[in-house]
């Protein structure tokens, strides 16, 4: 390089030394030695100069700058200017930083999301390669325009749609709402706010509002202000807004040494996520009390409180809850989602027959119905259906509950509140004065609720409730555990339904496979008429788009519903033992939650193993 660049350097001193010899300087001195030459007259004739043997010829032409020759007009002008057109290369220049850009970014984006992340970072690099190869070959500067904007913006403009498609609508990107939030927050930090500093400050970080409550349960917009302005108040907003995209239904906060560890509960099973340092995640914890009229002093004994978020209209309720522990505080915060609706009774899994039998029971004129399961396993959405198929415009329904999970139009819904004094029983007690056709209690939990339970479904009430038992036939006996006369409560009991939720195989990436003959001579399945089962992937790097790569999306009940006859009347008043009861409501046809599981999992709707690790 060095040579090259030493032979031109040479050549071009040849090439000034020569010339200098034979050039015309008119400002030259009239001594020089070199230019002592007779001026022509004015009228003589031109004569082209005289060029010595072995040299180089003047060249005739100014010097200029430039890819263009000058013309005839402008030979005595030196030209300025460049090669290249400086606008049309920093347009080009611009494009190739937003095509590295939106790389990037679709590359993290599609494996936070789990987007078929190597099938878009393939079309970005190829696309966004194929028009900068088609601008360097293309001559015309709209064209080469138009070529690159086409192969950069089309795998972009297509992954967007594709993963605007697979989050919820406060997540999707280049939407309006979007795009003004973000020309806020930009205007924002150069000291510019549209629509007033609060508007501004609000619509930094995700779109979500927290709204406190105070220690009675009433509203209280004013603790919002009081930790907007807190350390860690940005990292609980992104936190209650990771959970709500992952479809989360609760999130714990476990304190160890120098962390804060994060788990959230999708679909009932707990995942871990993204920890905290120990003193931002005690922060979080911090806020979320003040939120739920809280005393953050107290770290030691168990509080419950609860706070609202909004988001996109959504009103979202938490449940707190505090519980010291050797590391520090612990926090679990169960999320409540109001805008979700009450699904059918189909949309629960019922099959055809069992859903009749249940119908015919919640549309009785009086009577007790329960509906029994651990925590989190639907009991309340299940009554919730029920409630939809009964008319609400010639029915007087009121609920109890804490708190209320489903707001339902033309029900009268009222949310307990022990601080207060005032308990399931004594919201009983005048819910009765009330006039009610139908009464659904979020949960029985002492002799006191169960016995005016019992008594209002012997008055002439349709009443709902939830009692914690594992299987039908053991709530029968919870029941008597919590004190009911065995006479009260056989004369008022209807019907009672156990349910577990087992997660829904994906339908888009389950993998079917031929079960072993063993198997299903023990479930007591036809061999020669099941063919296939379905599970999750296996291979953890097929990431589904629809799930996440979990295998699983949504859940499914799992029931087991025991209608109460006259046989199993007389037998509940006389306390009768538990093998009497399971033979004879096996005589009425009950199907336990095994046996209805095992449908499920023929349909394809779940998997074995989800199966077993639900229903023992």
């Amino acid at each position: 390089m060095l040579s090259r660049f030493l032979t031109a350097a040479t050549l071009c001193l040849l090439v000034l030394a020569t010339s200098s010899l034979v050039a015309q300087d008119p400002a030259a001195p009239a001594g020089d030695a070199a230019t002592e030459q007779t001026q022509p007259a004015a009228n003589a004739p031109s004569v082209a100069p005289t060029v010595s043997v072995g040299t180089y010829p003047p060249y005739p032409l100014p010097f200029h700058r430039g890819s263009h020759a000058p013309n005839a007009e402008t030979l005595s002008v030196p030209l300025r200017g460049w090669y290249l057109s400086l606008f049309k290369v920093g347009f080009f220049v611009f494009l190739l930083w937003f095509w590295v850009w939106s790389s990037q970014w679709v590359n993290n984006d599609s494996t936070a999301l789990k987007v078929r992340r190597d099938h878009w970072n393939a079309l970005m690099m190829g696309g966004g390669g194929a028009g900068l190869l088609l601008s360097l070959g293309i001559p015309s500067f709209a064209l080469a325009f138009c070529a690159i904007t086409a192969s950069t913006g089309t795998p972009l403009g297509l992954y967007i749609r594709e993963r605007n498609a697979a989050v919820p609508a406060n997540a999707r990107v280049l939407t309006p709402q979007h795009i003004r939030s973000v020309i806020i927050r930009k205007l924002a930090l150069i000291g510019i706010h549209i629509g007033g500093k609060n508007e501004s400050t609000e619509s930094s970080g995700p779109d979500i509002r927290f709204v406190g409550r105070t220690s009675t349960g009433k509203l209280d917009t004013s603790r919002t202000s009081q930790v907007e302005n807190s350390r860690g108040f940005m990292a609980a907003k992104e936190l209650v807004y990771d959970a709500l995209i992952r479809r989360a239904t609760d999130i714990h906060l476990e304190p160890r040494e120098d962390s804060m560890n994060v788990r959230m509960r999708i679909d009932g099973v707990m995942y871990p996520a993204e920890p905290f340092d120990r003193a931002l995640g005690d922060a979080v914890v911090n806020i979320f009390k003040v939120l739920g009229a809280m005393d953050i002093t107290e770290k030691r004994r168990s509080l419950d409180g609860s706070f609202r978020a909004v988001s996109e209209g959504r009103d979202i309720d938490f449940r707190v809850a505090t519980q010291g522990t050797r590391g520090g505080e612990k926090m679990s915060l169960r999320i409540l989602d109001q805008s979700q609706g009450v699904g059918t009774m189909k949309d629960l899994g019922f099959r055809k027959k069992l859903e009749d039998q249940i119908l015919k029971i919640v549309h009785q004129p009086h009577g007790l119905m329960v509906v029994c399961g651990p925590t989190g396993a639907g009991k309340s959405t299940t009554l919730y259906g029920c409630l939809k198929t009964i008319d609400a415009y010639t029915h007087n329904i009121i609920t109890v509950e804490d708190p209320v999970e489903y707001h339902m139009n033309n029900i009268t819904q009222i949310e307990i509140n022990t601080k207060a004094q005032q308990t399931f029983a004594s919201s009983l007690r005048s819910i009765l004065r009330q006039d009610p056709d139908v009464i659904m209690i979020g949960e029985i939990r002492d002799g006191e609720t169960a016995e005016i339970a019992c008594s209002a479904a012997n008055t002439g009430h349709m009443v709902f409730s939830t009692v914690h038992a594992n299987d039908s036939i053991t709530a029968l006996y919870r029941m008597l555990d919590l004190g009911v006369e065995p006479f009260l409560f056989a004369s008022s009991i209807s019907g009672i339904l156990a349910q577990r939720l087992a997660r829904r195989l994906c339908p888009k990436c389950k993998v079917p496979y031929r079960p072993k003959a063993e198997f299903l001579k023990q479930a007591s399945l036809p061999v020669d008429r099941i063919e296939k089962f379905y599970r999750p992937p296996k291979d953890a790097e097929d990431e589904c788009p629809a799930c996440g790569g979990l295998g699983y999306r949504g859940r499914v009940g799992v029931f087991e519903f025991l209608e109460i006859n006259d046989k199993l009347r007389e037998m509940v008043r006389e306390k009768a033992g538990v093998q009497q009861l399971k033979s004879e409501a096996r005589k009425n046809g009950m199907l336990y939650m095994q046996e209805e599981g095992l449908r499920l999992v023929v349909k394809g709707l779940t998997s074995i193993d989800e199966l077993l690790r639900v229903v023992k």
